[in-house]
């Protein structure tokens, strides 16, 4: 990639680092292959799998970059250096029109892989976009997270070759991992958020109550998947349960700086473990 004689990226490669940026593209990046990997354990095949990977990935890009273009005015008041939008070198417009085309495609892809998987994955990309625009302010903040990782499992059995409803704890796991990784990824910003009127359930509980309260949750989620499949419980899922218990009090005990996403990248961790849990039990999820 050439330089201009200033040293700095053209203008519209800038703009593109910095859309990649804004996208949120840890979690975007983790929870497409997380359900990619579900789909092809379920019997999808490699091409329907390949839908659901551009589906998934369509819904969280739009969620991430309309999550950047809420919160311009707040990521610029605490200055919040990893936000592109909040530090000027996106433009908050770009962002918004990314994260309408995003979700635009987003509705075709996720209905091609059948329509009541498509419905049900869209919801959850509707929840991510409530969150946004209005319910991370109030108590009902992690709804939307619990709505759109319970959807996950949804999306993946209601299409072929499962094509019925996922198991209870499929989707009880998910939502609780949900909830989990809401509690570890507000951590770090609660101090801001309440400067700025954000006032959703973690930070209205506050930061002990929260980085107690988020390891357990997800803890939750794992019983739940180590206890609800039929059949014995083999070593493996017990291997896999106890490592993501451990991942998950790490997350919060671990003391961290003051913006570091120690605790939700622990929490991706812990969900990439389900993820393996749900696989040792793929002919059952539905």
């Amino acid at each position: 990639m050439s330089l201009h004689p200033s040293g700095v990226l053209p203008r519209s490669s800038g703009r593109v680092v910095a859309l990649l940026r804004a996208c949120h593209p840890e979690p975007a990046t983790a929870v497409t292959v997380f359900v990619a990997v579900l789909a092809a354990g379920a019997g999808r095949g490699p091409g329907p799998s390949v839908a659901v990977a551009l589906a998934v990935l369509a819904g969280q890009l739009s969620i991430g970059w309309c999550n950047d273009a809420v919160d311009a005015r707040r990521d610029t008041a605490c200055r919040r250096g990893d936000k592109p939008v909040g530090t000027g070198e996106l433009p908050r417009a770009a962002a918004g029109a990314a994260a309408g085309a995003a979700l635009l495609l987003c509705v075709p892809l996720s209905l091609f892989c059948g329509l009541a998987a498509g419905a049900a994955h869209l919801v959850g990309v509707a929840a991510g976009w409530a969150y946004n625009l209005r319910l991370k302010r109030t108590v009902l903040s992690p709804l939307p997270y619990a709505v759109g990782f319970a959807s996950l499992p949804a999306f993946v059995t209601l299409g072929p070759p499962l094509s019925a409803w996922p198991a209870w704890w499929a989707t009880t796991a998910g939502a609780l991992l949900g909830v989990g990784a809401h509690l570890a990824n507000v951590l770090p910003d609660i101090e801001d958020d309440l400067a700025t009127g954000v006032r959703g359930l973690p930070q209205r509980l506050g930061r002990p109550a929260c980085r107690r309260l988020a390891p357990v949750v997800t803890a939750a989620a794992v019983g739940v998947l180590v206890v609800g499949p039929p059949g014995a419980t083999g070593v493996t899922a017990w291997v896999l349960a106890v490592a993501a218990v451990v991942a998950a009090v790490a997350g919060t005990a671990v003391r961290s700086g003051p913006r570091s996403r120690w605790p939700f990248r622990t929490a991706v961790l812990v969900a990439g473990i389900a993820v393996g849990h749900l696989l040792l039990h793929a002919p059952d999820m539905a």
